[in-house]
């Protein structure tokens, strides 16, 4: 079978149909991706708060590193223990806490005193930020048909640059009129708080994955869920697909991670879920999203111009994850991983070789860099971010989804957690040519992993994917 085609002999499910179960599922992703808004927003808004917020709390390079990746790094035990947090106590409630954490995380930065309280503000941001991480694109993958689970699950990371580029808007909009007063950087942070309460109110009203149902032996409760978000015909075929995996899986012990270590199929696709994170983690993008005002400054903005270029990254992320959503159910994730990597490692080598044909001072440098960083900024977002994440929320089986997007995640935050802590260090040693060529070296590497590791995934319903990861037979369809 050809990668990303739909065997008919396996899939037998009604057509999806409009009416009322379709706008409800659409509401339900739009309550739980501001889970995504948040993470994007509490991660973004560090890159126009750090300066006004060294100054103030007389924050030096060493703590204002520590500020950032604090955040970052707890992200990554988020990652980890919300993963299986969700896994035993349900998606839904598990989102609940993250947006509770969202919340008093927010309270802690704002009124923050000093160094101390400011970073453990951050790390419960954090904590709630590697949560919604892991559990949200579950949660959705979970809630979509196989049909359109791409672009359901995707809308998170939609979300995510949506929040990123609300904080750069709103940091340079506050940067460049509040920017005299002492605590503006406060100011910046507090907004945080209004969609962590209307993630809270509105995960109450949101009912709980049928697939994790089903998994606790809550069948009435599965079928209901499906009837709220599917046609009747679909919901009861959903339904038995669900059976029958339930039932093959009845008489088998659940998996621990040493179980999951010790099978070779499963322990293959936990490396893949982690490799495909790392490889993303390691284009740099996040360096640009928290630290694009001091790139752009060493590209020869001055501060304040740099604030406001800074937006530039911001739309071009958003313009790209809605080209994404649009292609994530028609183009294959191994050939979007491909064209990604390539499109991102060939702006790597432009951005390393303008900064050597543009020295400091010449009037195009900040602009040409400016472009190119644009340019990466969209291939990523329209190639990599969105697709990335949906991939990792499909690919492992029910019994260890939680565990394996947690895991992988886990690696991806800690991945992200070090190049946030030595890329301004990089920079200041190599500069922005050294730096840029490392990446395109990475990426490279990165392609040739994507080339021969990576399972193709579209086309094949979740139950479908967990029988071909489980026997190994998704390493032997055609790519």
């Amino acid at each position: 079978m050809a990668s990303g085609t739909i065997d008919p002999s396996r899939t037998t499910l009604p057509s999806l149909t409009d009416g009322p179960h379709r706008k409800r599922l659409g509401v339900v992703a739009l309550i739980a991706t501001f889970g995504g808004l948040l993470f994007g927003y509490d991660t973004g808004v560090i890159n126009g708060a750090l300066r006004p917020m060294a100054a103030e709390l007389g924050l030096n390079p060493f703590t204002e590193g520590v500020v950032t990746s604090s955040l970052i790094f707890a992200a990554a035990i988020g990652a980890m223990f919300c993963g299986r947090l969700a896994d035993g106590w349900g998606r839904r409630k598990t989102i609940i806490l993250l947006a509770v954490l969202f919340f008093v995380g927010t309270v802690f930065v704002v009124a923050a005193p000093g160094l101390t309280v400011l970073v453990i503000g951050r790390i419960l941001l954090g904590l709630a930020v590697g949560g919604a991480s892991t559990v949200v694109p579950v949660f959705l993958a979970e809630m979509a048909p196989y049909e359109i689970r791409g672009s359901l699950a995707g809308r998170n990371e939609l979300m995510i640059v949506v929040g990123q580029l609300a904080a750069f808007v709103v940091n340079a909009i506050i940067g460049n009129t509040l920017g005299h007063l002492d605590g503006v950087w406060r100011i910046m942070f507090a907004i945080c708080a209004l969609p962590a309460i209307a993630l809270f109110f509105g995960m109450l009203r949101v009912p709980e994955s049928p697939r994790w149902l089903m998994e606790k032996g809550r069948e009435a409760e599965a079928l209901a869920v499906l009837r709220s978000v599917r046609s009747e015909d679909r919901a009861v075929a959903e339904m038995r697909d669900l059976e029958r995996i339930a039932a093959e899986e009845a008489g088998e012990t659940r998996l621990g991670w040493r179980a999951i270590f010790s099978n070779r199929n499963l322990l293959k696709i936990l490396l893949i879920g982690v490799g495909v994170g790392i490889a993303q983690q390691l284009t740099g993008i996040n360096s640009i999203m928290y630290f694009g005002q001091t790139v752009l400054v060493e590209s020869g903005f001055d501060e304040r111009a740099a604030l406001v270029a800074n937006i530039a990254p911001g739309v071009i992320a958003v313009i790209g994850a809605v080209i994404a959503l649009a292609m994530m159910d028609r183009f294959d994730r191994r050939k979007t991983f491909i064209t990604g990597l390539a499109l991102t490692t060939s702006s790597h080598l432009l951005i390393g070789l303008a900064s050597m044909a543009l020295p400091v001072g010449h009037p195009l440098r900040p602009w040409v860099i400016l472009f190119l960083v644009v340019l990466f900024v969209g291939s990523m977002q329209t190639f990599l971010n969105v697709a990335v994440w949906v991939y990792l929320s499909e690919i492992f089986p029910l019994h260890m989804r939680g565990f394996g997007m947690g895991f992988s995640v886990f690696m991806l935050w800690v991945t992200n957690g070090f190049l946030s802590l030595y890329f301004l260090s990089l920079v200041d040693a190599v500069g922005i040519t050294g730096t840029f060529y490392l990446f395109a070296a990475v990426g490279l590497v990165a392609l040739l992993f994507v080339w021969r590791f990576v399972p193709e995934t579209r086309g094949r319903t979740l139950e479908e994917l967990e029988e071909d990861v489980t026997t190994g037979a998704i390493y032997l369809l055609e790519k």
